[in-house]
């Protein structure tokens, strides 16, 4: 049995031997599209759908999806809980509502088709090396090859978490061989700055970097030496990126998620 989106195309892939990960783009308006129907329902778009899902074929493999991604699946998939007994549930809670991420990361595993909650925004993949680490965002990690794990990061020091507008603790995504990520942007890719840094200094006014490799410094310092300085410049204290790796800014995701 073979299944096929008609109104669907490929947007961009990558592929294993026993694996491969589609994000999918709808290619046009079906033809009983009802205009006035999706406007009232706040999906209407006069060009086409505008919203993206991942498709992920494995073949006796296996994958980590975040919890509560799955639309629905077809073939001989089973399901498998990380979580490991009421203690390593316990941590994994604690985790979670420290970072906003879900308790725990579900395995699927086996041969079919899997298809993920479509979304009204957009996903990218990120490749990670063997042991690479970077930190993200919550919520921006979807799923990914069964060779990384998702944990917690802590700020490194108090400052950086009262100040910097990130919380305390943000989500770790580690490899542990070199893995395919699937990330949901907050912002379509095309806004997305990316800074490799190598040794420079990066400062940022607002919270709007959401990705950063773990060997980079995190802090959030004073926009000039003295506070009095800060408040007459404007600009108070800024988040603050040292070190050799790379940065995610997303310029515009301030007045995306502004309230008019």
């Amino acid at each position: 049995m073979q299944f096929r989106h008609n109104d669907f195309r490929v947007f961009s892939s990558v592929k294993r031997d026993n694996l491969i990960i589609e994000i999918m783009q709808a290619g046009g308006l079906p033809e009983n599209y009802n205009a006035e129907l999706a406007k009232s329902v706040n999906h209407h778009d006069q060009d086409r759908f505008n919203w993206q899902q991942v498709r992920i074929l494995i073949e006796d493999s296996s994958v980590i999806l975040e919890a509560g991604a799955l639309q629905y699946m077809f073939g001989s998939i089973e399901i498998e809980n990380r979580a490991g007994g009421v203690g390593g549930f316990a941590k994994k809670f604690v985790g979670s509502a420290v970072t906003g991420e879900t308790a725990s990361k579900p395995v699927y595993r086996g041969s079919g088709e899997i298809y993920l909650e479509p979304k009204r925004k957009e996903f990218t993949f990120i490749e990670l090396a063997a042991g690479e680490e970077i930190i993200v965002d919550d919520g921006l990690f979807y799923c990914a090859e069964n060779t990384v794990k998702v944990g917690v990061a802590k700020q490194g020091n108090v400052s950086s978490a009262v100040f910097g507008g990130e919380g305390l603790f943000q989500t770790k995504i580690t490899a542990s061989a070199n893995s395919y990520v699937v990330l949901e942007l907050p912002v379509p890719e095309y806004e997305l700055v990316r800074y490799e840094l190598k040794g420079e200094t990066l400062k940022v006014d607002g919270t709007f970097a959401v990705l950063r490799s773990s060997t980079i410094e995190f802090s959030v310092e004073k926009s000039t030496k003295s506070l009095m300085g800060s408040a007459s410049s404007g600009e108070g204290m800024l988040q603050t990126f040292r070190g050799h790796g790379e940065v995610w800014l997303a310029p515009t995701l301030p007045i995306r998620t502004r309230s008019f």
